[in-house]
């Protein structure tokens, strides 16, 4: 995360157009497999919850009990994770983001939780975490302070990979304030990986390593990729559609870039759900639940679960996009068109299936059609010779059985998406479907 707003706006440019999608086909589809990073994890994208965007850095427990940041808020987030279905529909990892630390390191150099705020200390919240079937999340920094100004890990990458492997702790957020210098950014979550590694534990390492070479240098994200199992390439998330719409134009503008090495054990992360929260209306939460799985994102909720509605309950439970998310084949999708304030983004699928999402981007009248040749679609084959589509989103029904010469015709509301699953017909679907 970013501490100033300077920081946030220069890494809001775009970085060019997308290549024609001839091309861009090409390169999708004939790179060769890339070397990831060798710990066996996020083999599809992490789920779970992270707590800054909604809860930020109150550190107030005294004004505001019930929102700052302490062990009680992680221990209620735990229980409700594990009792209302989130844990079950695939959110797995509850993680701590930054101001969880005490102000100095201890006598012996590690860092420490707050003693008021975190009274049991690390250890004993990921006990209670590990109770409920769920795993903990912490965050730390590769500079010198963290965003928040809460001690670095800069010069202590050993000593915090051990003390989070003592304490219990499943993933790492490493974030890139306060680092000096290129160079130590690179060294700085290399050296990091490998630490945790060393550790024997199972640690997921989430990155924000290109975000912050970005826009002065050129991310080499092979080299990324063999050292994190995600990475952050953008601004901070904000509760906002303008936010959302940022994060998808930067993506589909440097897709020929960050799609290929995308794939089991290391994804593109671009940010947060802010689902069930104030600033999106209920089809820009559609569109966002849409397009993350679209993009193979991790689906780390940032939400209060203690009051979320149930329509976006619903939304973030639903096991048809979760299952385009986590599909096993591990391919992210792509935009595929841009036109008329229409966009059309489309993701293969395990068994030559594919996920189509379409966007109404106009934010003035209502519902606009939206008409698509099925031949367009997957690169010709999503409905060769023909195929089922079931629409997922915003509402599950049955579209029917097309042949690939056909097109479909689509009502879409205004900042709205239909999310739509298409799939090869056989006997056996075409029983299932009917």
């Amino acid at each position: 995360m970013m501490t100033a707003t300077v920081k946030l706006a220069s890494r809001v440019r775009r970085l060019g157009y997308v290549l024609a999608f001839c091309f861009l086909a090409q390169v999708l589809w004939d790179v060769p497999g890339t070397w990831a990073l060798n710990n066996g994890l996020a083999r599809t994208p992490t789920m779970g919850w992270l707590h800054w965007e909604r809860f930020m850095c109150n550190v107030d427990c005294q004004e505001d009990p019930d929102s700052c940041i302490s062990e009680k808020l992680f221990r209620q987030i735990a229980e409700l994770m594990a009792s209302d279905g989130w844990k079950d529909a695939g959110y797995e990892y509850l993680c701590i983001d930054d101001c969880w630390m005490a102000p100095k390191r201890d006598s012996q150099g590690r860092l420490q939780a707050d003693p008021k705020r975190f009274p049991g200390g690390i250890r004993r919240l990921a006990d209670y975490v590990h109770s409920k079937g769920l795993k903990l999340g912490i965050y730390a920094d590769v500079g010198n302070k963290t965003c928040a100004g809460f001690p670095g890990s800069f010069g202590y990458y050993d000593i915090d990979a051990k003390t989070f492997a003592e304490w219990g702790v499943d993933l790492l957020k490493f974030d890139g304030c306060y680092c000096d210098s290129i160079k130590h950014l690179a060294d700085g979550y290399k050296r990091m990986s490998l630490a945790l590694n060393r550790t024997g534990r199972s640690i997921v390492y989430s990155c924000e390593w290109p975000l912050y070479m970005q826009p002065l240098f050129k991310p080499n994200y092979t080299e990324i990729r063999e050292y994190c199992n995600h990475w952050r390439n953008f601004a901070d998330i904000y509760d906002s559609w303008q936010s959302i719409k940022n994060i998808l134009d930067w993506t589909s503008s440097n897709q020929e870039k960050i799609i290929p090495v995308a794939g089991p054990g290391g994804w593109n992360d671009p940010d947060m759900l802010v689902i069930g929260n104030f600033g999106l209306s209920w089809n820009q939460q559609v569109t966002q639940m849409a397009l993350w799985a679209i993009m193979a994102a991790p689906l780390l909720m940032s939400n209060d679960l203690r009051h979320i509605s149930p329509e976006a309950k619903a939304l973030l439970q639903d096991k048809d996009v979760i299952a385009i998310n986590q599909d096993p084949l591990g391919k992210q999708g792509y935009r595929l068109r841009k036109d008329n304030n229409f966009e059309v983004w489309e993701r293969p699928l395990l068994n030559l299936a594919w996920a189509v999402a379409m966007v109404n981007l106009q934010e003035i009248g209502g519902p606009r059609a939206y008409t698509i040749s099925l031949t367009s679609l997957g690169q010709g084959l999503g409905c060769n010779p023909d195929c089922l589509i079931t629409q997922l989103l915003p509402v599950k029904r049955k579209l029917g059985f097309h042949e690939w010469t056909s097109s479909l015709k689509i009502q879409i509301n205004p900042t709205g998406t239909v999310l739509l699953r298409l799939e090869k017909a056989n006997l056996t679907s075409l029983k299932n479907f009917h």
